[in-house]
């Protein structure tokens, strides 16, 4: 007999019977990074024998894998996918995402789940609303825009520096229209309200530009689970693999984007893939655009990391030169708050 339960991960024995169940389903990155995002995990136990567990993070589902030896196929799947997702709108949670991988998209797919993206290792996929129509259809666009220039940038911006001003300003030059979508994810030091919000000051003044919350669709490689996946290297060929992918085939022919403006990165091997990612995928139909990033008075690369860690070592009057005014006045107004996130453990390394 069937029969669903919640699985306790903080045990010790039913972890490793969790973990060992998903490893011989070719399932095994099992990192505190990934594990410790986990808010419920649930299985389905025959004759005292895992054969079905899913996890949720937040509105994410992860680690779904079944066993199908001896039923009908696709039934326990059914179960346990549908269990999470009750669960989900019991908590009132209606928007729900999947990352998994390519072989099992069909099975999420009968269950009403939509694809907005794959690559060669998983897919990404969406059911409930609002989706990614909703979303779309509520950014702003200008008149004829299917015959103008228009370009995007994607930026996390944390927080907004006279480098990511100079990436919008050589955008801005060469297109009618510049979408800057900011990434949409609370793992930065100033938050994505906080970053949004900059970017649009600091770019207030330039006409033909329009920033746009980058909500559940353009997203950073930080927020991509990736539990099924052996390496970093794969980990970041995936990641950015479907969120070019997303935005090459939802995003950009909405809204008739021809060209994606990336600053050149000299320092983080992780992003100067991510720029590689984006030209492969994104070519033909939209041209990337390299601009070579901005230096100090110094002669060194303007960074947000640059500026995270003067806020750590409350060497703020070094932060003036290097930020727009709005960006400047928010860390100075704000110099107790965000000295205190860091004291609590937030990470400033990164992007």
């Amino acid at each position: 007999m069937n029969e669903i339960v919640e699985l306790n991960l903080h045990d010790s024995k039913v972890r490793l019977r969790w973990q060992n169940f998903l490893k011989s389903l070719d399932i095994s990155n099992f990192s505190d990074k990934e594990v410790e995002k986990i808010d419920k995990t649930l299985g389905i136990y025959e004759d005292n024998q895992l054969v079905a567990t899913g996890s949720l993070a937040g509105n994410t589902l992860k680690y779904v894998g079944v066993c199908n030896k001896g039923v009908t196929q696709g039934s326990r799947f059914n179960t346990i996918v549908n269990a999470l997702v009750n669960y989900l709108f019991q908590n009132k949670i209606f928007h729900i995402f999947v990352f998994t991988k390519v072989k099992y998209s069909t099975s999420f797919q009968h269950l009403g789940f939509h694809e907005l993206a794959r690559s060669s290792e998983g897919t990404f996929l969406e059911t409930g609303t609002p989706g990614i129509q909703d979303f779309l259809a509520e950014i702003p666009q200008i008149s004829n825009q299917g015959q103008k220039r228009i370009s995007a940038i994607v930026m996390n911006a944390n927080p907004f520096t006279n480098g990511h001003r100079y990436l919008v300003e050589q955008a801005a030059c060469e297109s009618d229209y510049v979408y800057v979508f900011v990434v949409s994810t609370d793992l930065s030091l100033f938050t994505t309200v906080e970053r949004t919000s900059l970017v649009k000051a600091g770019t207030g003044d330039l006409e033909n530009v329009s920033v746009i919350n980058g909500n559940d669709y353009l997203v950073s490689y930080t927020t991509f689970p990736a539990y099924f996946l052996k390496s970093t290297d794969e980990e970041i060929e995936y990641q950015t693999t479907l969120d070019a992918q997303v935005f090459k085939t939802q995003i950009a022919p909405f809204l008739n984007i021809k060209k994606r403006f990336v600053g050149t990165e000299p320092l983080s091997k992780t992003t100067k893939k991510y720029n590689e990612v984006l030209k492969r995928e994104l070519s033909p139909e939209i041209q990337v655009v390299e601009i070579e990033r901005l230096k100090s008075k110094s002669q060194n690369f303007i960074t947000a990391t640059e500026v995270r860690h003067l806020i750590q070592e409350n060497r703020i009057t070094a932060i003036e030169s290097l930020v727009p005014a709005p960006t400047y006045q928010f860390i100075t107004d704000n110099q107790e708050q965000l000295s205190h996130r860091i004291q609590e453990g937030m990470n400033i390394n990164g992007n």
